[in-house]
């Protein structure tokens, strides 16, 4: 597979950092307040709310558009066309459209782009949004109840039959104004709990609730099994270590979801996992009766579990194992929980 990457060198850098802090200051308050990707202060927890709050409000269908391929395919002149509307230094003027059209390396070569927003460069965000701000007016202004998290924008409206004219009118505005195109297999009017918005989805009852994606669940056990497995040839304190690191920042961003038995029970799952961990490391019969007996187990109870023809997986769940790996030694190690 062959990869196109932007090089932003650091001089470059630090230029764009520097004009994306003077233009944030003066456009960011122009920007429509059901906007809330890379901006100051706005997050995708306060995004998520938004989105729940016009749920529980009524608005129980969803318009979900996904841009296909959005930063790739920015039309520059399109582009340049609003930052002259409120830029007129024409040397600031150059300098914005020479980041757009510095190029790619790809396959040892570079080559000029003539669209799309390089998405390594730190004024990308900020440009982004100024060309969608263009759907956020047309959004405001057929007064719909929507929310935007860069290029994943969500529509919500009281029926299947308004989000369907509301999808084809949006497909014609995007298409027609800023030429840009709608991922059809992607994109749906649909119930919104049928649906994932940044990473959560929502409940189908009177009282709706934030909860956890699917995808993004099976995205976080897959993680764990990597991290888990006894074949990658790593202590039990580096695979705690990788396990604390990637736990914290998973616990971080969805705990904001609203069942937190959903995070008892992936705590359990992941005991358990580490129990399979240590039960596959210490191998022979020998080696697991002396290391059970040695953590408090009575020697009856070891020699029937070390002995046991059963699965790695079924024994991480019996008493032995989980007397001798109890919670609170996994927690000694250093073990985060994800349910608090």
């Amino acid at each position: 597979m062959q990869f196109a990457l932007t090089v932003p060198c650091a001089l470059d850098r630090f230029v764009q950092q520097a004009v994306l802090q003077v233009l944030q200051k003066r456009w960011d308050q122009t920007f429509s307040d059901s906007s809330y990707g890379f901006r100051p202060g706005r997050s995708a927890h306060q995004a998520v709310e938004r989105a729940q709050s016009y749920i529980q409000a009524g608005h129980r269908w969803v318009v979900d558009l996904d841009l296909e391929k959005f930063f790739d395919r920015v039309n520059h002149d399109i582009l340049m066309s609003r930052v002259a509307r409120r830029i007129s230094d024409k040397r600031m003027l150059k300098l914005i459209r020479s980041f757009l059209t510095a190029g790619v390396l790809e396959n040892g070569l570079v080559g000029v782009t003539d669209e799309g927003t390089p998405q390594g460069g730190p004024l990308s965000p900020l440009l982004s949004n100024l060309i969608l701000d263009d759907l956020d007016r047309e959004l405001v202004r057929r007064n719909l109840r929507f929310v935007r998290y860069a290029d994943d924008c969500n529509v919500y409206v009281h029926s299947e039959r308004a989000g369907l004219r509301v999808m084809a009118g949006l497909k014609a505005f995007l298409t027609s104004k800023l030429k840009l195109k709608v991922n059809e297999s992607k994109s749906a009017v649909a119930r919104p709990h049928t649906r994932k918005f940044l990473g959560f989805t929502f409940s189908d009852r009177e009282q709706v609730q934030r909860l956890i994606a699917p995808k993004a669940l099976s995205r976080f056990k897959e993680r764990i099994r990597e991290l888990t497995q006894r074949t990658r040839g790593i202590s039990v304190d580096q695979m705690i270590g990788s396990l604390k690191r990637y736990l914290t920042g998973w616990r971080g961003y969805f705990c904001f979801c609203e069942t937190p038995w959903v995070l008892r029970d992936l705590d359990k799952w992941i005991r358990r996992r580490i129990r399979c961990f240590f039960w596959k490391q210490w191998k022979r019969g020998r080696t697991r009766f002396e290391e059970l007996t040695a953590r408090g187990v009575k020697r009856n109870l070891a020699a029937q579990t070390a002995g046991a023809p059963h699965s790695a997986w079924r024994l991480s769940h019996s008493p032995a194992v989980n007397l001798a790996l109890s919670n609170g030694y996994l927690r000694s190690l250093g073990l985060p929980s994800v349910s608090r």
